[in-house]
């Protein structure tokens, strides 16, 4: 009975009780140096006026104890590009004989800067060539390997949609809404994240040495987050699925896309089962 009465009190307390976090005079009460201390006299103190001398002396304080960074410099290894700014037409004449002016050197300023991307459309031609007697075909130059095969963007494009999405983490759809307002093309986001799932493509045979090298090792960590994936069997909520992360202090971390918790996932990165689908990605 005691216990049910005072699981009901803490309930009251936490629905009805007090939502700040201040200290109460019971409590203060509790500290020893302090006995009398009340909430009146905390906030009385805290309401009094900072004499002149004391905000002085703090300042003071502030002063002598924080030291100044300096100007911070630009990296030496970005490129300069200069600007010569000249003097007014005025100052190209002396103010008192009315003689020109002659340039003795230059005060010089750093800022950084930056060009905005430019899209351009980038025209290919292969070469074709034949020869005069007409008895050997018509031979053209070899297309070089791409990305996204017969695609409409160059690997450029390719590259800068995937080094934006994880290293900026900034979202497909918004790199969408960029492409069309910057370069007037207008490109779904199912399209660009094709271009992310053909990358990914590309990484699994470095993603196959990099688990191959995991479990030389006698030590593996491994770890999940849950993930809401939305699916397609018309049941209209999302589904639990898992992200694993397995991985050695100092050593490869590779992940791997589960949508259940079965004893396949640890099965496919130990070996037993066949690389089998495109789920590793390597970090």
């Amino acid at each position: 009975m005691l216990v049910l009465e005072e699981k009901l009190r803490l309930r009251r307390i936490e629905k009805y009780g007090a939502g700040s976090e201040k200290l109460s005079t019971l409590q203060l009460e509790l500290l020893e140096q302090e006995p009398g201390l009340s909430n009146l006299e905390v906030q009385a103190d805290g309401e009094r006026p900072v004499l002149a001398g004391e905000a002085t002396d703090v300042l003071v304080r502030r002063r002598k104890t924080r030291k100044h960074p300096g100007r911070q410099t630009l990296p030496a290894e970005l490129p300069r590009v200069e600007r010569v700014l000249g003097c007014a037409a005025e100052q190209c004449v002396c103010g008192r004989c009315g003689q020109p002016t002659s340039v003795i050197g230059n005060e010089m300023g750093e800022q950084l800067d930056v060009e905005p991307a430019k899209y351009f459309v980038l025209v290919t031609k292969r070469e074709k060539r034949a020869c005069g007697c007409g008895k050997n075909r018509v031979v053209v130059a070899p297309t070089p390997a791409r990305i996204i095969e017969k695609g409409l963007v160059s690997d450029r494009v390719v590259v800068d949609t995937v080094v934006t999405k994880y290293c900026d983490h900034l979202p497909l759809y918004r790199q969408s809404v960029i492409l069309e307002r910057e370069a007037g093309l207008k490109l779904s986001r199912e399209t660009l994240d094709g271009w992310v799932m053909q990358v990914g493509q590309f990484q699994i045979p470095m993603v196959q040495v990099m688990r191959r090298e995991l479990l030389r090792g006698n030590y593996i960590q491994a770890d999940e987050t849950p993930v809401e994936v939305q699916m397609h069997d018309g049941r209209g909520s999302n589904h639990q699925a898992y992200l694993w992360q397995y991985s050695r202090p100092g050593g490869e971390v590779i992940f791997d896309f589960l949508l259940g918790r079965g004893r396949e996932g640890s099965e496919a990165v130990s070996g037993d089962v066949a690389d089998r689908r495109a789920g590793f990605i390597g970090l």
